[in-house]
């Protein structure tokens, strides 16, 4: 689990193509302080282990469906990218709960400046909008993010956030311009909720289809009685 408060800006050292995955090497050197083998490590909101590590670099698999759902597949030698460990039982919760399991890419639609911040629009894939709400969370390339405003047109739905400062210095969205490929997980607890009210209301339905098959069971007259 992750809170999606970047650690680091990390670079992609390297890439090894293999049949159906790729090997990263990815340089943090402050992720990797204390990283051992096996560790979880947010990579721009993808969830990945470490397979390997040497000095300041760590290796880690990613497999076919990882890269058919998030953008890691366009990453070259040289790429920016979100570093964040998981939390520890230590870790301040300074964002909300991050799986580092991607829903979907959502597309950079545009950026507008203002003086203390940057308000930015980022398309939303089919199937995801219910998740999202006005000042809910949602995770960008593994940043935790508040909600400006949820957006439904004849062309889609989209999502804004306000981009401080702080976050556009320290973070890969300082740079993402309109078109670029971003990582989106929803807030999970959402989820949650929506299976809850979902099997919640499945069971309703069929106790009450149970209680009027029992009715009419009990009306019905049992064989030999007289009409």
């Amino acid at each position: 689990m992750f809170t999606g408060i970047i650690e680091e800006l990390g670079v992609i050292g390297g890439i090894e193509e293999q049949p159906d995955s790729i090997r990263l090497v990815v340089r943090g050197a402050h992720v990797m302080a204390d990283t051992r083998l096996g560790d979880s490590i947010s990579v721009d909101g993808c969830c990945l282990t470490v397979a390997e590590r040497d000095g300041e670099t760590f290796t880690a698999d990613v497999m076919r469906e990882t890269l058919d759902k998030t953008s890691l597949g366009g990453l070259e030698p040289g790429s920016r990218v979100n570093l964040e460990r998981a939390v520890t039982v230590q870790t301040r919760l300074g964002g909300h709960i991050v799986q580092g399991h991607v829903d979907g890419t959502g597309e950079v639609l545009s950026r507008t400046p203002s003086e203390h911040w940057e308000v930015v629009e980022i398309s939303l894939p089919s199937g995801l909008s219910r998740y999202v709400v006005d000042k809910g969370s949602i995770t960008v390339d593994g940043v935790s993010l508040t909600v400006v405003e949820v957006r439904s047109t004849t062309e889609g739905d989209s999502f804004t956030v306000s981009l401080i400062p702080e976050t556009l210095a320290r973070t890969t969205l300082g740079s993402r311009q309109p078109g670029d490929r971003v990582n989106l997980e929803v807030d999970v607890i959402a989820k949650y909720v929506e299976r809850l009210v979902s099997t919640t209301a499945t069971g309703s339905t069929a106790e009450r289809t149970a209680e009027r098959t029992a009715e009419r069971t009990a009306e019905r007259p049992e064989s030999g009685d007289s009409a």
